[in-house]
């Protein structure tokens, strides 16, 4: 959870809500390649589609004269509709529904142990790139030309924050679900956004919100029998709301 909280500030201040939205329903197409290609771990093909998938749409902005929302919509209509088209055949989706809202309580211990080591490296090589890349990072969705000037690799530090994102979105689609992914990851940052004055407390809160949505979610869901992916966002959703309009007000 607290992935969400760092990596969402800045994907909110860098209006990537659209894109990390993307990279979560391309999860649909990753698994039904793996399906094609006869990868039995579905993580393993879900993260290689989506670091492939980041990157290309990287290329692909750089390079086309289209606004970024609209080259993002296509992408990932034309994922969607290809991963539905794969899994659908022969009417077996129904076993791939499950991921499309995620419940943490459903999925079994075994694999419990190894997504939480998964997330726990991704974790790590999150915040060893928080602290190398992070003013990089910040210069660029201040100003990019003024990045540029201050020879700041701008490809290398973007493609490296996508790659990121999409580990971090592909590990975590079956807790959460397909459908809501992006909005644990915006949610946070924004509510944080709403009342923080500087950087530090932009990112404490966004990390704390990230959490503390997570605990309360995961209670709530297993005591009323709900699935932890919605009840999570409903309580982060709650907080935003709060914070918002507290903010407004102060």
């Amino acid at each position: 959870t607290p992935l969400f909280g760092i990596l969402g500030t800045m994907i909110v201040n860098n209006k990537m809500a659209f894109f990390s939205d993307a990279l979560g329903h391309s999860a649909l197409t990753g698994i039904a390649v793996g399906v094609v290609c006869g990868i039995p771990d579905t993580n393993l093909s879900m993260v290689i589609f989506g670091i492939v998938f980041a990157l290309l749409l990287n290329w692909i902005k750089s390079k086309s004269t289209a606004s970024t929302d609209t080259i993002i919509s296509v992408f990932s209509s034309c994922c969607i509709a290809i991963g539905l088209a794969i899994l659908s055949r022969g009417g077996n989706f129904s076993k791939y529904s499950s991921l499309l809202v995620g419940d943490v309580l459903s999925i079994s211990k075994k694999e419990t142990k190894r997504e939480i080591v998964y997330l726990l490296l991704i974790f790590l090589a999150t915040i060893v790139f928080w602290i190398l890349c992070y003013n990089r990072l910040q210069a660029i969705s201040l100003h990019r030309t003024l990045a540029k000037s201050k020879h700041i690799r701008i490809r290398l530090i973007e493609n490296l924050f996508s790659v990121f994102i999409a580990l971090m979105v592909m590990l975590s689609i079956k807790w959460v679900g397909i459908l809501i992914i992006n909005a644990l990851l915006i949610l946070p940052a924004a509510s944080s956004r709403n009342i923080s004055e500087n950087l530090r407390e932009y990112h404490f809160f966004s990390i704390l919100y990230s959490v503390f949505s997570g605990i309360v979610g995961l209670f709530i869901s297993y005591y009323t029998n709900v699935a932890t992916g919605p009840m999570i966002v409903i309580i982060a959703s709650v907080i935003f709301f709060a914070t918002y309009f507290y903010g407004r007000n102060r």
